[in-house]
């Protein structure tokens, strides 16, 4: 075999586990009862979100698919209808809780590299009548989740567009300092062209449980209260908060060197035969490629079984198209033992490697 070493996961980023220091800041941490109101170290996780996304309040919730849905169910009365893109997060990864939770319909738009076309939305808007629901929603999305980071520019016509119909716009922003990152901006600049942003303490930050809902003090204050209804009001939360203090405060500081790594990784992967790639299209730490034979479910089951014996763990092929990621527990050994793996997986070498 390639070397006998720990498991490498790069099937996502929220598979990072806590650090040394938020581990003791864990176990250290003050806490109260969070449904009363009175655990002080959610408080203050609440604070520093709400205020690195330039909000007036933020709500602590279990996960990313639970803020995105809260935020949802918070916006709109059931029956309405939500704007968003084809192949964003909230349509495509959490379950068709639209339509389960908020009772919203959604009404997909074509999104190229991740940015909604604003003449698309134009014709998809609607104001209620007999036939027809209204809109009463548009979501972005920022980082995508299929990798690319959308300009600002594109998000301020997106914003434009919904102010001259007076419809809020919610930002899906999972990976939010990871396309801070790439824009060279904060967060803070990102999040100023959304009414309510969503942004994960777990994916790349290391946190080991949560996200946060950020927006306006009324928001946030119905936000509570739906989130009391979904069953997501935690008690002693603190302990998480703590972990998340520190995701946001010194964790965000790292990203840039897992999105060094994933363009290193995406070069190396271009210099496969047999892998399409463009490394310059890789913006933040998620490495898309498509390898055409895994297509064949038996490739594809090859090559998902052969990096599991290397001790690599990746997600199976969707058609054809592989996605690797980059974190902060992903060194630079780590990435040459990915590529060497790699070329034997891709190359059809598996017989020598093993």
């Amino acid at each position: 075999m390639i070397g006998m070493k720990e498991k490498i996961d790069i099937r996502s980023d929220t598979v990072t586990k806590p650090t040394e220091q938020m581990r003791q800041a864990m176990a250290a941490a003050p806490v109260g009862d969070d449904v009363y109101g009175d655990d002080p170290t959610v408080q203050e996780l609440e604070f520093l979100g709400a205020e690195l996304m330039g909000k007036e309040a933020a709500v602590f919730v279990p996960s990313g698919t639970f803020g995105n849905q809260l935020a949802l169910f918070t916006w709109c009365q059931r029956g309405t209808e939500v704007i968003l893109g084809e192949e964003c997060h909230i349509l495509q990864h959490e379950a068709g809780a639209a339509s389960i939770i908020a009772g919203v319909q959604t009404r997909p738009v074509a999104a190229p590299e991740g940015a909604l076309n604003p003449d698309q939305i134009r014709r998809r808007l609607r104001k209620r009548e007999l036939h027809e629901p209204a809109s009463s929603l548009i979501c972005l999305e920022n980082a995508h989740s299929l990798g690319r980071v959308v300009p600002l520019a594109a998000m301020d016509a997106v914003r434009a567009l919904a102010d001259t119909w007076g419809i809020p716009v919610h930002l899906d922003g999972a990976r939010i300092f990871n396309a801070g990152v790439c824009l060279e901006t904060d967060a803070k600049t990102i999040a100023a062209r959304a009414d309510s942003v969503m942004f994960c303490l777990s994916k790349g930050l290391c946190a080991p449980v949560g996200s946060l809902l950020a927006g306006s003090k009324d928001f946030v204050a119905e936000a509570r209260m739906k989130r009391k209804i979904l069953g997501g009001a935690m008690r002693q939360a603190g302990i998480l908060a703590a972990a998340g203090i520190i995701a946001l405060k010194e964790q965000t500081k790292t990203l840039s060197k897992d999105h060094e790594r994933a363009k290193k990784l995406a070069q190396g992967l271009a210099a496969i035969p047999g892998i399409c790639i463009n490394p310059q299209e890789t913006d933040i730490n998620l490495v898309f490629f498509s390898f055409s034979p895994a297509q064949d479910p038996a490739v594809a089951a090859r090559i998902h079984a052969f990096f599991a014996e290397q001790d690599i763990l990746i997600n199976p092929p969707s058609e054809g198209v592989f996605r690797f990621v980059t974190h902060y527990w992903i060194g630079d050994q780590d990435l040459e033992r990915i590529l060497a793996v790699s070329r034997a997986a891709f190359l059809g070498k598996t017989g020598e490697a093993s």
